[in-house]
């Protein structure tokens, strides 16, 4: 994974084209990029990110940001009493329960991937 403007990047093989594809995995609109080796690839990503900035800015639209800070989760209502009632018997509100334990599993699922603390650390800024 690579990490540019705080967008980030994942690449794939592709064997039959025997090219390096990529793409940005942390917005919704979609930027790809390519290379046939290894040296260019991060350049490669670079330069996408930065078209996808100088688009928007053509287009009169902001770039979607990588994280607002915000999402919904749609819970069962079962669900949303047991996760309520863990917040509560453990002292804290909702939001810091849910915030505490999402981290905390997220981190462990990105270092069971491979995934470096340090590289997560860097995420997180």
């Amino acid at each position: 994974m690579m990490e540019y403007k705080g967008y980030i990047g994942r690449v794939e093989y592709d064997d039959e084209a025997k090219i390096l594809h990529g793409e940005v995995i942390n917005i919704r609109d979609v930027i790809t990029f390519q290379a046939t080796n290894v040296d260019d690839i991060e350049s490669a990503f670079r330069d996408s990110v930065n078209d996808y900035i100088d688009f928007c800015a053509e287009e009169g639209e902001e770039p979607e940001k990588p994280f607002s800070g915000k999402f919904v989760v749609r819970l069962t209502p079962e669900q949303h009493r047991l996760i309520s009632l863990a917040a509560k018997v453990s002292d804290k509100s909702l939001n810091s329960w849910v915030t505490e334990h999402l981290y905390r599993d997220a981190e462990k699922e990105l270092e069971d991937h491979g995934l470096k603390t340090s590289f997560i650390a860097g995420l997180v800024k």
